[in-house]
């Protein structure tokens, strides 16, 4: 595996207050921006820290309910959707042109991501907001997805992702945060998931299968009770591999 180079995630700026212990350890940030939780103030601040420790910035829009933190699905018109995840970017881009910083993905969040992977409607609207976007941004997306095909299809630029820190059904979906494996909090269980991933192509899943699976970037969610343990210590190991995190 040496010279191998994969990218480490992490969704921040969600209130957990964790991030100065998170950036050394990874490579891109998805900057919560108003729909499921932050502020300018946490847009900022977050933004400052990223600069600091040279980590890619990301948006990370949602469906606009902080109530339920962006994980349930939200009765949206596509014009209603369209608009409140546009506004949730510009407000990161903002901050963004104040601070001199880049801006260099988009992954949705939540509830949001989940239905774009599956539902043709909501992966159209998130196309429309990354084709209204001048600038040529990232699409973080799971593998096999409908996202992906549709954003492919619209020459739009992807970057397959996968989750370090969720089990997986054989159809690639994560298990659901209502079943009590749906996380990982194990730091060996969670090395050997992503390593499988990278060295093999492949995920083990929840029914006991390897499913060929795709990914460049690793997710790690910065409201596990055990981020910055896994995350430090999935850096550790995959660098003592050869594996480079960039």
């Amino acid at each position: 595996m040496e010279n191998q180079i994969v990218d480490i995630n992490v969704d921040v700026g969600e209130g957990i207050g964790n991030e100065p212990q998170i950036m050394p350890y990874i490579a891109s940030c998805n900057i919560a921006c108003g729909g499921h939780a932050g502020d300018v103030e946490t847009m900022t601040s977050v933004v400052k820290l990223a600069k600091k420790h040279r980590v890619k910035i990301g948006a990370h829009p949602s469906f606009p309910d902080k109530k339920n933190f962006g994980r349930q699905a939200m009765d949206m018109s596509c014009v209603a959707l369209f608009t409140s995840v546009k506004q949730q970017i510009n407000s990161l881009v903002s901050i963004l042109n104040e601070q001199h910083a880049i801006f260099h993905h988009v992954k949705p969040h939540g509830a949001l991501y989940n239905l774009a992977a599956t539902d043709e409607r909501i992966a159209k609207v998130l196309v429309e907001v990354m084709k209204s976007i001048v600038l040529p941004i990232k699409l973080y997306v799971p593998y096999k997805s409908v996202i992906a095909d549709l954003a492919q299809q619209n020459g739009i630029n992807i970057t397959y992702e996968a989750f370090a820190d969720r089990n997986y059904n054989d159809n690639l979906t994560l298990v659901s945060r209502q079943e009590k494996d749906a996380l990982i909090d194990d730091e060996n269980e969670l090395f050997e998931h992503v390593f499988r991933m990278i060295s093999k192509g492949k995920v083990k899943t929840i029914q006991g299968h390897e499913i060929g699976i795709k990914a460049n970037t690793f997710c790690i969610h910065g409201d596990h009770p055990k981020a910055v343990i896994l995350i430090k210590n999935l850096k550790e190991k995959l660098e003592l591999h050869g594996i480079k995190i960039r």
